[in-house]
């Protein structure tokens, strides 16, 4: 009697041409189909097993959370009414660009939970093993520095409330390099708690954005209640009309704000699958992220303008800085609790958004020598010598004008990846081709010289007109190329939409000759 074959249980994953594929398409590599150890492979960079891919809808939304509530983000309402839009205007521009970027994190965010791969290998399709590390060390470079700013605003912030609760002694400590040395203690404290955090590893990130999402989104709503109990209302601040209206003049400042805006979490929507990997499936990523990025900026902008027109009606004048605003109050208990909120907020953010991503690009740049918790520390270094504090102290040259523009050469790579992924390989890839030398994605020599010509169009059209006003930046006020200056406040748009056009037509006339890629 011949032999039957009986069914697979429909629970087990399916092998494939080395990888093994879940029923709900999540994909991890056969045993032994990806080297221990090698150029291009550690422990760090390897393909989450399907078993610890956890993160739920609840632990995503809590990152989001965890990292909108922080101090820029607070002032991001601030400087749009500064332009002379009214609440209502400055809202709606916020709430439009967060759906605007969610569109890229969740196209990015894909392939985490389905491959389990960090930014850096994803970026290995497109960009060849070793090309990958060109978008890599950008991102890594905009990161370590971000995470120095972030660090020493947060010190500061420590430093003011300490101020407010220990005297006028503190403040008045013998200066070092210019600063006060409380200053100093201060960030250098806050710096080595950030990094003892991350040491431990991706699942205490999450445990510990689970818990400081919830606590800040009270400590908002407590300076909420503060500021509305003082105020007796939220001052005139909701009623005055806007300077632009809703004519031209509005339109003129609302593209170039919605950039703006969008560039506040581009870096992220090219990172993304540095979280994502942790994903216990697709479901899991889309309504975390759609649950958490929008909406939070947007409730968080709306209580920032609630919360700053009460300070208008109580102190004369509106006071955008949280940090500020908490040190006003006369109770001891109110500025401890204002510390640790602004403390857990900093961290939140600064860790997840500044230190995760160039941890892994730089673990990506050498596997054998650097790993997570070493590519952590390398940025922890790094984010001290560029000297944050200097960076802060000028930011037309330095934040408005380095980071514009290495935001726009960001989103061209944000364009290739999405390119690639979405629209050449239809999200199929071979995920032990991604670590093997000599295998499907190696190019010439490690490079996909389309993808660097997509990337050097791209930026160049992206950041290439960027201009300076006169005397505040290294730029001349009619741009590098002049006939490209339009294009400067749109970098990031631009960059992607014109990196994802030339790749997938190079692409794409590549795989008419020889096949289609995958």
């Amino acid at each position: 009697m011949p032999a039957t074959s009986s069914p697979m249980p429909p629970d087990l994953p399916i092998a494939t041409a080395g990888q093994l594929t879940a029923p709900d398409g999540r994909v991890e590599p056969a045993p032994g189909a990806i080297a221990p150890h090698g150029r291009y492979v550690n422990d760090d960079l390897r393909p989450v097993p399907l078993a610890e891919r956890r993160w739920t809808t609840y632990n995503f939304t809590a990152l989001w959370v965890g990292m909108a509530h922080n101090i820029p983000s607070w002032t991001l309402a601030s400087g749009l009414v500064a332009l002379g839009m009214d609440w209502l205007q400055a809202v709606l521009t916020i709430a439009l660009a967060n759906l605007v970027v969610l569109v890229p994190m969740l196209l990015t965010g894909h392939a985490g939970p389905k491959y389990g791969i960090p930014f850096p290998v994803l970026a290995r399709a497109s960009f060849g093993l070793r090309g990958a590390n060109l978008p890599a060390l950008v991102r890594a470079a905009v990161a370590c520095c971000w995470f120095g700013i972030q660090t020493w605003i947060g010190g500061q912030g420590i430093y003011i409330l300490l101020g407010k609760i220990f005297g006028g002694g503190w403040a008045k400590a013998a200066p070092i390099g210019g600063y006060p040395w409380t200053l100093w203690l201060c960030f250098l404290v806050f710096w080595a708690v950030e990094l003892a955090i991350i040491h431990r590893g991706m699942e205490t990130l999450r445990r510990f954005e689970n818990w400081a999402a919830p606590f800040v989104l009270v400590g908002a709503l407590v300076l909420l209640g503060w500021m509305a109990a003082k105020a007796g209302g939220f001052g005139p601040l909701l009623d005055q009309p806007s300077a632009l209206g809703w004519g031209h003049d509005f339109w003129k400042v609302f593209f170039p704000s919605l950039m703006g805006m969008i560039g506040f979490w581009a870096t992220l929507s090219l990172n993304i699958p540095d979280f994502t990997r942790f994903g216990a499936g697709q479901r899991a990523q889309v309504w975390g992220q759609s649950l958490g990025l929008p909406t939070t900026m947007t409730a968080f902008a709306l209580l920032s303008v609630l919360v700053t027109s009460g300070s208008q009606a109580v102190y004369g004048a509106p006071i955008w800085d949280p940090v500020t605003l908490a040190g006003k109050s006369d109770s001891v208990f109110g500025l401890l609790f204002a510390l640790v909120t602004v403390l857990i907020a900093t961290i939140s953010v600064n860790i997840a958004a500044n230190v995760v991503s160039p941890a892994y690009d730089l673990a990506h740049l050498a596997p054998k020598f650097i790993d997570f918790r070493r590519g952590a520390l390398i940025t922890g270094v790094v984010g001290v010598i560029i000297m944050p504090w200097k960076l802060t102290a000028t930011p037309e040259l330095y934040i408005f004008t380095w980071l514009g523009v290495v935001g726009g050469l960001l989103g061209t790579v944000a364009g290739i990846l999405i390119a690639d992924y979405w629209l050449i390989r239809r999200t199929v890839l071979d995920l032990a081709g991604l670590y093997r030398p000599g295998g499907r994605y190696w190019y010439a020599a490690g490079w996909n010289w389309r993808a660097v010509l997509a990337f050097a169009v791209g930026g160049l059209v992206a950041v290439g007109g960027s201009y300076s006003q006169p005397g505040k930046g290294p730029f001349p006020a009619d741009g590098l190329i002049p006939f490209l200056q339009p294009l400067a406040d749109y970098g990031w748009a631009v960059g992607l939409g014109t990196a994802l056009s030339l790749y997938t037509l190079l692409m794409g006339t590549a795989s008419g000759r020889g096949g289609r890629a995958v």
